[in-house]
């Protein structure tokens, strides 16, 4: 199970469309998934990544459009010939059989010798770190383990691509949070291309090289999760990754996408961003930033605001401001870093960064 070489595991997804009756689940989606990449779909429900998921794995087919895997057009082949592995949200491990036979399974069904697929499926138990456990019955084995079995058995075969739905779900939150790298480790040690299903964007941000944001059936934004948190290019993409204070207005002059500019806010005021887009002169517009990012000082020349709630989580405190003008801001400031601590009631002033605003169209 070495590192694919050339373009064997690339997924290549051009101009995709499927409905099932009015509603369209894929809306014309084109994406390139590199060879070795980690790439993670995520959107709410109905968004349309599971569809993709199960079009790329041959599960559903498209209505427009076409796949390709290793430069091979897969669209119409039935997924048995197109050698991916699949793990799904529930492990479907075979509770009669031992772990090493449920691994060895799809090898069994392929006509493998007993030897050899008891050789790889062996190897492959190592590679999720079970070496000595195969043996034991899949109920003898913690949902961690089992879900190790359950990625074993789909890479045992030395598929092309893994496919990957939804698989942490039914995990509780440290199980899920040390899974999580421990794919991420997996992926990278055997060098598989990975697509992997999620609605959590922390688990997006967290293990994918690359992540694809679908709303509704588009492609909304793909990219590295750093130039999605910190620059993203539509409203939808800034309110679902992380979390963002929305501010609305107008501006009274065009900008080109980069330039900075001063919204004219609703109630009163105004707000330096960056144009995330072009933007029309005096067109409704909305201003994202993070909550992160917004400064709370006692005193100053921003904007005022009066804090109305304090909630402490231990490694910050998220401040609920009411600013001038009737603008509702959160503000989080990180536990340690020596930064004024408001209380509620208080009167403080605001600031920020031009560069961390970013204005859309409304």
């Amino acid at each position: 199970m070495g590192v694919q070489e050339g373009a064997r595991g690339q997924v290549t997804v051009e101009a995709l469309a499927k409905r099932f009756g009015p509603v369209k689940a894929i809306d014309n989606v084109s994406l390139r998934v590199g060879a070795g990449e980690f790439l993670a779909l995520l959107g709410p429900s109905g968004s349309g990544k599971t569809t993709i998921l199960m079009a790329i794995a041959g599960f559903e087919y498209p209505d427009e459009g076409r796949i390709l895997i290793g430069g091979e057009d897969v669209t119409w082949a039935p997924p048995n010939r197109r050698n991916l592995g699949m793990v799904f949200q529930r492990y479907t491990l075979f509770p009669h059989m031992s772990v090493l036979e449920n691994i060895a399974f799809p090898l069994k069904m392929r006509r493998i010798g007993r030897t050899e697929r008891e050789e790889r499926a062996r190897a492959a138990l190592e590679t999720v770190r079970l070496g000595g456990m195969g043996d034991r019955r899949p109920s003898q084995l913690s949902g961690g383990q089992q879900q190790r079995v359950a990625i074993a058995r789909a890479i045992v075969y030395q598929p092309r691509v893994l496919l990957m739905d939804e698989p942490l779900s039914a995990l509780d939150k440290n199980l899920r949070e040390e899974m999580q790298l421990e794919i991420k480790h997996l992926q990278q040690r055997i060098g598989i291309t990975v697509v992997f299903v999620t609605h959590d964007q922390t688990e997006a941000l967290t293990m994918a090289d690359r992540v694809a944001v679908l709303d509704h059936g588009r492609l909304q934004q793909i990219g590295a999760p750093r130039d999605l948190y910190e620059t993203p290019e539509t409203v939808f993409v800034a309110g679902f990754i992380g979390e963002t204070n929305f501010c609305e207005g107008r501006l009274d002059h065009s900008a080109a996408a980069g330039e900075p500019v001063f919204v004219g806010l609703d109630g009163g005021g105004q707000m330096s961003a960056i144009a995330a887009q072009a933007l029309p002169a005096g067109g409704r517009i909305k201003v994202a930033l993070r909550p992160e990012r917004l400064r709370v000082l006692p005193t100053g020349d921003g904007p005022a605001a009066r804090v109305t709630e304090a909630i402490y989580a231990g490694n910050a405190t998220t401040l609920m401001l009411e600013a001038e003008g009737g603008q509702r801001l959160r503000a989080r400031i990180p536990a340690g870093g020596g930064l004024h601590e408001a209380r509620p009631g208080d009167h403080v002033r605001l600031s920020w960064q031009t560069a961390d605003a970013r204005a859309f169209a409304a």
